[in-house]
């Protein structure tokens, strides 16, 4: 019996229409334009405005997928999101645009990996395909992270955006599917490091709280990390560098990207890069720059792509997909 693999279909996408640029900041806290775009590339991020949330956003990147891979509703069997910022305690966000989207069949839940969430979130999707427990899933990334800052610490305001992405991920037999797919996931974890990136409360502490960050540490694990997950990715599979199409890594920080890109040995030109216009987003990142990828005709069929993450926990993840 020849396993399916998991293609991807369609991206969509979704961006507040609110922009918050770094002289905005600049008016509200002591820090600059050139400050911010020294240190962290980021020109501008947006902001999501009462009544929209991680739900509402997570709908719209998943309905322009839904349009882009030509589903329906009726063909949806799982809805998995990644998110730090869900709308409610329970019921998950994912239920919420289930609902939105009026899909009525399968399951559909939430994963919490911080900025790692969509590696994590399309991993278990491919394995739902593969060991046939799906046909059709979308996999979310939808975070408001704006909501969860401390405004007055430019340490951690000024990196931060909200949005959403998503993808149709779908079964194809392997004979047929010349190669495409979701080559292979790879997850990490290390709870050592949680309190070098974490938010200082939580349900169970009975307070919300904000974002904290040590951003040396942060810097020099997610420059290691997501470099050696990517190689050890490349090792298994009996791949090289050279064979990279596109990378596409979590947008945190161009000084990250830029470092990441020069351990590994890939040049600039393969590397997608969207931070200055989106910031952070923490789960929608890379999601949301697959989708621009996709729409600037970066990525046709066929490539070898790449994307690689790492956020609180600590967590990280690549997986190499052929599209």
């Amino acid at each position: 019996m020849i396993s399916p693999r998991s293609i991807i279909a369609g991206c969509g996408s979704f961006l507040p229409g609110k922009i918050v640029t770094n002289d905005d900041l600049a008016k509200q806290i002591d820090t600059s334009d050139s400050w911010i775009k020294e240190r962290t590339g980021i020109h501008q991020r947006h902001i999501a405005v009462e009544g929209e949330t991680s739900a509402t956003m997570g709908t719209q990147a998943a309905l322009k997928a839904m349009e882009a891979a030509k589903v329906t509703a009726s063909d949806i069997d799982l809805i998995i999101v990644a998110t730090t910022t869900p709308d409610q305690i329970f019921p998950s966000t994912a239920t919420r645009i289930q609902s939105a989207l009026k899909v009525k069949q399968g399951a559909a839940f939430d994963i919490q990996a911080v900025c790692s969430g969509f590696v994590y979130a399309l991993a278990v999707a491919d394995n739902f395909i593969k060991c046939g427990q799906s046909k059709t899933a979308l996999v979310i990334g939808s975070d408001t992270m704006s909501r969860i800052l401390d405004w007055q610490d430019r340490a951690t305001c000024v990196l931060f955006g909200d949005g959403a992405g998503a993808v149709v991920v779908r079964a194809s037999n392997t004979e047929n599917g010349n190669g495409r797919g979701v080559i292979s996931t790879h997850l990490y974890s290390d709870g050592d490091f949680g309190d070098i990136l974490y938010v200082d409360g939580g349900v169970s502490t009975g307070a919300i709280g904000k974002i904290r960050m040590a951003g040396s540490e942060v810097f020099r694990h997610a420059v290691q990390k997501m470099s050696n997950s990517v190689q050890q990715a490349l090792d298994g599979n009996e791949l090289t560098v050279d064979d990279i199409d596109i990378l596409i890594p979590h947008q945190a920080n161009v000084r990250i990207l830029d470092a990441v890109a020069k351990k590994l040995g890939i040049p600039q030109e393969k590397v997608m890069i969207t931070v200055a216009d989106h910031a952070n987003t923490s789960a929608a990142s890379i999601p949301l720059a697959m989708d621009v990828a996709v729409r600037e005709g970066r990525i046709k069929e066929g490539d070898l792509v790449v994307i690689e993450a790492l956020g609180g926990g600590l967590t990280w993840g690549t997986a190499l997909i052929r599209w």
